[in-house]
């Protein structure tokens, strides 16, 4: 019930913190990737390894997995795996990333309820896992654009599916200012613009040109 007597300045428990989330990366992998045709494969890409990048300044807990790397799928993306070096993959034969006893394990041992998932392909990869999780009593958040589907149909009928069963859709660039979340935040303010003029296309040309007119520290 609405109490206007509790209404003050102060973060909803729903928002993705650094300190309640985990990252859980699932089967970005070259053979999964020549399938991929829900949309751009250069934009997944570009969208995965900003994620990965927001992960790495926040110092998110993160959880890498392939699926048949040897056999079928190949190596995981080495630009993802370039921002987490020597970091372990978990490697499985189960479609459904949750029913890997050390996948579950690597995540359960975070301690985080709220997994920032992403993956290909979104019919199989993301929509097992997630409605497992979500089945376990884990808060899902689908990082859509760091996604894909065999067409735009599978992706999109997955992510209703998802929605429709609790998870909530999201894109890399919201994960990484919600993670943020206030520009005053300097310890990470200086990784968070790297990571956007990299990866966020125009919004990042528009902090390069920000920066350039106004000052290193223009802000947004």
């Amino acid at each position: 019930m609405f109490n206007i007597a509790n209404v003050q300045a102060a973060p909803s428990p729903d928002l993705l913190t650094p300190d309640n989330s985990v990252m859980l990366f699932v089967d970005h992998q070259p053979q999964m990737f020549f399938g991929t045709g829900s949309g751009d494969r250069g934009a997944i890409i570009n969208a995965t390894v900003g994620l990965a990048k927001a992960a790495k300044a926040f110092n998110v807990p993160t959880v890498l997995t392939t699926v048949a790397a040897e056999s079928f799928s190949g190596p995981l993306l080495p630009q993802l795996a370039e921002v987490f070096p020597g970091q372990e993959i978990i490697d499985r034969t189960t479609m459904n990333a949750w029913e890997d006893s050390a996948l579950v394990e690597a995540v359960r041992a975070t301690g985080r309820r709220k997994i920032i998932l992403s993956g290909l392909w979104t019919e199989v990869c993301l929509v097992l896992p997630a409605l497992s999780a979500l089945g376990q009593g884990y808060e899902v958040y689908v990082v859509a654009d760091a996604s894909g589907g065999v067409t735009p149909q599978a992706h999109e009928h997955a992510l209703q599916r998802m929605i429709n069963a609790g998870a909530v859709p999201v894109t890399w660039i919201q994960v990484l200012l919600e993670l943020q979340r206030d520009w005053a935040r300097g310890e990470t303010y200086g990784a968070v613009m790297e990571i956007v003029k990299e990866h966020g296309g125009a919004y990042g040309l528009g902090v390069v040109y920000a920066q350039s007119v106004i000052g290193a520290h223009a802000a947004g």
